[in-house]
């Protein structure tokens, strides 16, 4: 009866020493929470695609800072840009990061975080091109990207300045340089830190736009979405920390 009993006491040991070794092993592989987030991946140095084929830019490292701080899992999908905006609304992503402005016009789609960074607009311009200020580019086609702000900026001016010009809108500001290097548009009206990016790269020139005060980049959401809150904390630590002092330093030129 002894053996037996010890037998019996000896399984049940085993039993429970399993049993905990089961739950340990699902709570090692319990899966984090995914946070989709939607891009542009056309817009360094806030975001584009390295010779890996990874993202990178100031808006990736950020977004990946706010994933660990609520303890998501980042998962990022690439598409258009004025593809954004509709990708909320459809509950296709819970955020969008892409060097989108907080412009009240979005507002009445999407709900925004606290702004992160402030860039303003310039136009580019050819190198030795004659074209150096608002006037210059009287009669002349003059390049945006579609859906973002600097296309409602040039139409704003169109229609409040002196001055008139043929707009084309593309889908990337990549597509804008080669339209411009290849002459079929006479100036690109872009971003200022992504035209100061392309300056370094290309044989081109720029000047800054004289008429817009644009707002500032903010994280896009869902309206009435849970997240807002949650990363504008993250943001505010971000700022506090100095975080977005050490992203602006690495990713963005120092004029301004």
């Amino acid at each position: 009866m002894k053996k037996k009993s010890l037998f019996i006491g000896l399984l049940t040991s085993a039993a429970l020493l399993l049993g905990a070794c089961g739950d340990d092993t699902s709570a090692d592989t319990e899966e984090k929470k995914v946070l989709e987030m939607g891009t542009s991946a056309e817009f360094p140095p806030f975001e584009s695609i390295n010779a890996e084929g990874e993202f990178v830019g100031f808006d990736i490292d950020l977004a990946h800072y706010i994933a660990d701080e609520l303890g998501y899992e980042l998962k990022i999908t690439d598409m258009k840009f004025d593809g954004l905006i509709g990708a909320l609304q459809n509950d296709r992503v819970d955020i969008v990061i892409a060097g989108m402005s907080a412009t009240d016009s979005r507002r009445e789609n999407v709900d925004f975080s606290t702004e992160y960074n402030h860039s303003g607009e310039m136009f580019v311009v050819p190198a030795g091109s004659d074209v150096k200020s608002l006037d210059d580019l009287e009669g002349l086609t003059v390049g945006v990207q579609l859906g973002t702000i600097q296309e409602e900026g040039a139409n704003k001016i169109l229609e409040e300045e002196n001055v008139n010009f043929e707009l084309k809108a593309l889908d990337d500001s990549g597509a804008l340089i080669q339209e411009l290097l290849s002459g079929r548009i006479e100036a690109a009206y872009m971003d200022k830190e992504v035209a100061l990016g392309y300056l370094e790269q290309q044989d081109l020139e720029a000047f800054d736009d004289p008429t817009t005060s644009s707002p500032g980049m903010a994280a896009a959401f869902p309206k009435g979405s849970e997240l807002v809150d949650d990363v504008n904390e993250v943001l505010a630590k971000a700022e506090e920390s100095g975080f977005l002092k050490e992203l602006q330093d690495k990713w963005l030129s120092e004029e301004k």
